[in-house]
């Protein structure tokens, strides 16, 4: 019988892999790697796999998001989760004869996003409804957390000159670091890899 993994990258830097079933993988945005979709895509070719993408540019309230975060949090989390639900769907009962399935997403990550950005009250509703919909969605098995210091993180988002991530500070990006880091230290839930110098180029599968 083949092997099954699926893949989920997820940025800062976090990449699920579920082995046997589905592969995960997560970064944190290193500067000497490659983007987390390129690296999944890159894994996906490797073990000959299906790919999962993140469609951030499929949500209608990212862009506003950037300019008002506190206004537009609720909405923009809230659209994520179904949308990453909606494409991991078809892992829930995937064909055990089957190819396997990368993504370059952890819906595991989203409550990190969501805690830093809602109020007390807003969070509350976000968990209730993550907690009655979490279990539609595969558990990985390893997760590859690729890890890098705040100022590479910053360094990272500058160069990418995207204007829609213009009025992101430093004090949120380290902010989403620390959330990453207390995570994965405490992380339970499958094999763990951290490693901060991973890059795509050294993938050998």
């Amino acid at each position: 019988m083949p092997s099954m993994c699926s893949a989920f990258l997820s940025s800062p830097a976090a990449l699920p892999i579920r082995l046997g079933k589905s592969i995960p993988i997560a970064r944190t945005g290193d500067a000497a790697t490659r983007g987390k979709t390129s690296l999944a895509k890159l894994l996906a070719r490797k073990l000959g796999a299906n790919v999962v993408l993140e469609e951030p540019e499929a949500n209608p309230f990212l862009p506003l998001f950037y300019r008002d975060m506190r206004r537009h949090a609720l909405s923009t989390q809230l659209f994520f989760l179904f949308q990453r639900l909606h494409q991991l769907e078809s892992l829930r009962q995937p064909d055990l004869f089957g190819k396997a399935t990368v993504a370059d997403f952890a819906l595991q990550k989203d409550p990190l996003f969501a805690r830093l950005t809602l109020d007390d009250n807003e969070f509350g509703l976000y968990s209730r409804i993550f907690d009655h919909v979490r279990p539609q969605a595969p558990v990985p098995d390893l997760v590859i957390y690729l890890q890098a210091n705040v100022e590479t993180l910053v360094g990272r988002v500058r160069r990418r000159g995207n204007p829609m991530e213009a009025g992101i500070s430093d004090e949120y990006l380290r902010a989403i670091s620390d959330a990453y880091t207390r995570y994965f230290y405490n992380y339970d839930e499958g094999a763990l890899l951290i490693d901060g110098s991973l890059t795509a180029s050294a993938i050998r599968v």
